[in-house]
């Protein structure tokens, strides 16, 4: 077991699946710190094997609106405050990196395309300890923000994709009207 492992992700919305990924990281170390990519939009930056990843329509939410959704679907999902953080992470601007979380950690991922394996690369290509929790084709992959997002806009059935606490913000937030203004 690891003592420390980073895990990163948009988060835009949290969903069933992220919560599936977040706690398999989770379950290799003893502190998870999820880096929360895209934190701003001074920290986005345009990638060219996913250049849809930093368009504003597909980052609705602000870093503390993720911040708050992952803790809240963390602890809900049972694991305790002292066991994780969250912290903004600029995957665009791997320089920053050391500023954010503990470069002596295990950098975990999973791959599902091109996006996921240029990631890889860069973590590898900064001497990053990395551990891919799982590979899979892009069919394979679940759940997807996309799909979260069409249906909050068209006003549909939620509780099969996202967690309960996920739901209760999406709510209180109105998100809906956010989405589709």
């Amino acid at each position: 077991m690891h003592e420390y492992g980073v895990i990163h992700g948009r988060f835009q919305v949290l969903h069933n699946d992220h919560l599936k990924y977040l706690l398999a990281g989770k379950e290799c170390c003893r502190h998870l710190v999820v880096g929360i990519t895209n934190p701003d939009p001074g920290l986005t930056r345009d990638e060219t094997v996913d250049p849809e990843r930093s368009a504003a329509g597909n980052n609705p939410l602000t870093y503390w609106e993720r911040h708050i959704m992952v803790r809240e679907g963390l602890v809900g999902a049972g694991v305790s405050l002292s066991e994780f953080s969250v912290v903004p992470l600029p995957i665009n601007v791997p320089e920053l990196y050391q500023y954010y979380v503990p470069m002596d950690a295990v950098f975990f991922l999973t791959v599902y395309d091109d996006w996921g394996r240029a990631k890889l690369a860069r973590f590898q290509s900064l001497g990053l300890e990395t551990c891919v929790l799982w590979e899979r084709r892009p069919e394979e992959k679940g759940i997807s923000g996309i799909e979260v997002r069409e249906r909050i806009r068209n006003n549909e059935d939620l509780a099969s994709l996202v967690p309960p606490s996920t739901l209760r913000l999406i709510e209180a937030w109105n998100l809906q009207n956010r989405l589709t203004k």
